[in-house]
C-alpha cells in the first residue's frame, strides 16, 4: 500500500503509557477514531491505508474485523484505567476507511455499543460514519441510526462521470439524491459530502456542476479538498509518464474560491479551511477535536492516537493488527512524546486554520512581530478583541505561506 508509518519510538507491549500523559487525561476532550481498511476497488488518487479483499492476506477479514476492533477497545481500556478516576468520557465518534459501510452495519453497531459499554458516550456525543454512495442500502441505514449513529458522510467527490473515472471512482453519481434520501428517512440529521477539487481534466465548469449537485443534496455539511497527488499512487505515475496533467494550481485556487462562493450564498459558512457547514451544530466535532489538540484513541491498523502530548500509531496491515491482539500485544507500531515546543508549533499549524481564529499568545515574539504585516498584505485580520488572528479569503489561498511567517 502506497502509505507509510514513521518508525518513532517503540510501543511497551501492554501498551503502557507514559504516567505524564495519564496524569495529563481528563484536560481535554475525548474522541475515538475507527479506521476500516477495506474497499472493493482502490483509487488511484488515494494513499490511504486500505485493501481490497485480494490483499488482505491470512488472518484478516470483513467478518472478524469488529470482534478485533473490540479486543482493541478492551486494551484501550487496561491503558486508560487510573484507580482514582474513572475512563474518559466518549464526545465523538468518527468511523473512516477505506469504506466503512462494508462492514454489516450490525457490526458498526456492535463497536459503537462496545465504546459506550467501555467509556461511555456523552449525553450529546456525535457519531460519524464515512460511506460511499454505492455501499448503503435503506435497511442498512436504518440499521445504523437504529444503533447510534448520528452523523454520515458521503464521498461524493463529484458529479462529473469523467471526472469520477479519472479518480478510479465506481459509484454512479445519479445515485447520490437516494442515499441522502434513506439517510434522511432513517432519522440522520446530520448528512455531509465530501467533494475533491482539482482532478486532471476537470474544469472550472465541472467543479461548479458538482458544487451545485452537491448542494442540491441539501446537506448540512460539505468538504471540499483539494487533490494532492500523493507520491506512489497511480495517479502520480499516471501524471509522471505524462498521461495525465497535474493539478494547475491557479485553476485551483478559482476552484475554492468558487466552492467558497456557492457555498456561503446556500447559507454554509466555512469553519475551517477546507470545511463548511449549515450552523454550528453541523461543524463536525470530531475533527474539531483534532484540530484544536484534544485526545483521541485511533483504533484499527494504521489508525494514529494522541492523549495528552503521547502520539502513537499501529502496525499497518489488518493481518499483523489482528495478531498482535490475538496475542493479548498492543498493535502499536511506534511513538513520540511531543515536547512543548513541538505542541506549540502543531496548535498554529492547525488553529490558523480555524474561522474561529488561532489565539495570539501561540506564537512566539517573531511570529507576533510578522502579524502587522500579514494584515497589512491582506492575508489575516484580528478578532473584534484583537486576541485572535483569523485568515482572510486571500490568506486561505495563501495559508501555508502565512504560517511559514508565523513561523519562522
Amino acid at each position: 500500500m502506497p502509505s507509510t508509518l514513521p518508525e518513532g519510538q517503540a510501543v511497551p507491549a501492554d501498551g503502557a503509557l507514559p504516567a505524564a500523559s495519564l496524569d495529563a487525561l481528563g484536560g481535554a476532550p475525548f474522541g475515538v477514531y475507527v479506521h476500516v481498511p477495506f474497499c472493493v476497488t482502490r483509487c488511484g488518487y488515494c494513499d490511504f491505508n486500505t485493501y481490497t479483499s485480494s490483499e488482505l492476506g491470512p488472518g484478516a477479514s470483513h467478518d472478524s474485523y469488529a470482534d478485533t476492533v473490540l479486543a482493541e477497545i478492551a486494551l484501550a481500556a487496561q491503558v486508560l484505567q487510573r484507580a482514582d478516576r474513572p475512563l474518559p468520557e466518549v464526545e465523538t465518534v468518527f468511523i473512516g476507511g477505506g469504506t466503512p459501510t462494508l462492514l454489516a452495519s450490525d457490526d458498526l453497531g456492535r463497536i459503537l455499543e462496545g465504546i459506550d459499554k467501555t467509556f461511555g458516550l456523552a449525553a450529546d456525543y456525535e457519531a460519524t460514519t464515512e460511506a460511499n454512495p454505492d455501499s448503503v442500502t435503506p435497511a442498512s441505514l436504518a440499521t445504523l441510526r437504529s444503533r447510534g449513529f448520528t452523523r454520515i458522510s458521503y464521498g461524493m467527490q463529484s458529479a462529473v462521470p469523467h471526472v469520477l473515472a479519472t479518480l478510479d471512482r465506481t459509484h454512479d453519481p445519479a445515485r447520490l439524491p437516494d442515499v441522502v434520501r434513506w439517510a434522511r428517512d432513517a432519522g440522520f440529521s446530520q448528512v455531509s459530502v465530501d467533494l475533491i477539487y482539482g482532478t486532471p481534466g476537470e474544469s472550472l465548469a465541472d467543479w461548479e456542476r458538482s458544487l451545485d449537485t452537491a448542494l442540491a443534496l441539501g446537506p448540512d455539511h460539505v468538504s471540499a479538498y483539494a487533490l494532492i497527488v500523493e507520491e506512489g499512487t497511480a495517479l502520480a505515475r499516471r501524471v509522471s509518464r505524462g498521461e495525465v496533467a497535474a493539478p494547475d494550481d491557479d485553476l485551483m485556487a478559482d476552484m475554492y474560491l468558487a466552492a467558497d462562493a456557492r457555498l456561503s450564498a446556500a447559507g454554509l459558512g466555512w469553519y475551517e479551511l477546507s470545511n463548511w457547514a449549515r450552523d454550528d451544530a453541523a461543524r463536525c466535532r470530531h475533527n474539531e477535536l483534532y484540530w484544536t489538540g484534544a485526545d483521541w484513541w485511533g483504533f484499527g491498523p494504521g489508525a494514529h492516537s494522541h492523549v495528552a502530548g503521547t502520539r502513537w500509531w499501529n502496525v499497518k496491515h489488518p493481518a499483523a493488527y489482528a495478531q498482535r491482539l490475538a496475542e493479548g500485544r498492543s498493535p502499536g507500531h511506534g511513538r513520540e512524546i511531543l515536547d512543548l515546543e513541538t505542541r506549540r508549533v502543531e496548535q498554529v499549524l492547525l488553529e490558523s486554520r480555524l474561522h474561529d481564529g488561532m489565539p495570539l499568545v501561540r506564537l512566539d515574539a517573531a511570529g507576533r512581530a510578522a502579524v502587522p504585516g500579514l494584515v497589512s498584505d491582506g492575508l489575516v485580520e484580528l478578532s473584534d478583541d484583537s486576541h485572535r488572528l483569523v485568515l482572510t479569503v486571500r490568506g486561505r489561498l495563501l495559508a501555508d505561506a502565512v504560517v511559514r511567517r508565523l513561523l519562522p
